[in-house]
């Protein structure tokens, strides 16, 4: 098979090309694909999948959000080891579903949000569930935990956990009123701002600010 060509890393998103854009896409969404096929039998092989593959995409793909300079002394994101009690398997809850949020990015300006509903998690917390009202639609959850900008902690702005538009999704057991979103926070990650402050990236409000540590997925 011939080698796919790209373009030159660019530290502004802006500059990055349409094809390099299309082709982080399409591996982020087989990744994810990959992840849920491999998660049947083993969610921790399917982890170590995920953050073998993340790292190769940050160090060597023209859309990573490092820059040049990052990328020339990058190792590895950091990620913390797979512990089986953070997955869980929860329902979609009404609560709250129809509030509308507007979140002002700055560069992408205004990004309106509905609210799907609620995630209840055991002894955790809630999270607020949204739908992007906009072109491309999906659904988005971020979080914020009690790690957040701690010593050897999480982004002090909150990660994501599920990001349908950008083919970040676990799965769903069942159907109708009864079924399950599986929600696996060995997988939350960083927006890419976290790495580039010339990218745009909605952050957690406070529907989806939890009080617990979650001392699990990619810390900072």
């Amino acid at each position: 098979m011939a080698e796919e060509q790209h373009g030159a890393a660019e530290d502004n998103p802006a500059d990055i090309s349409a094809l390099d854009i299309a082709d982080w896409r399409l591996r982020t969404f087989s990744l994810y694909a990959q992840v849920r096929r491999i998660s049947a039998e083993s969610p921790s092989e399917a982890h170590s999948y995920w953050r073998h593959q993340r790292d190769l995409m940050f160090a060597t793909h023209p859309a990573s959000a490092l820059t040049a300079a990052d990328k020339a002394r990058f190792s590895g994101l950091k990620t913390a080891d797979y512990d089986p009690i953070y997955r869980f398997h929860v329902p979609l809850t009404k609560e709250g579903a129809g509030r509308e949020m507007s979140v002002d990015t700055g560069t992408d300006g205004v990004v309106h949000f509905v609210r799907l509903g609620t995630f209840d998690l055991p002894e955790m917390g809630q999270l607020g569930v949204w739908k992007i009202h906009g072109y491309g639609g999906g659904i988005f959850v971020p979080f914020r935990d009690a790690t957040a900008g701690q010593p050897g902690g999480s982004y002090g702005a909150g990660r994501y956990l599920l990001d349908t538009i950008k083919g970040a999704f676990h799965g769903v057991n069942g159907t109708g009123p009864g079924a399950t979103f599986v929600l696996d926070f060995n997988f939350a990650y960083n927006p890419s701002c976290a790495y580039n402050e010339a990218w745009a990236c909605p952050l957690p409000g406070p529907s989806n600010r939890l009080a617990v540590d979650i001392p699990v997925g990619e810390l900072y």
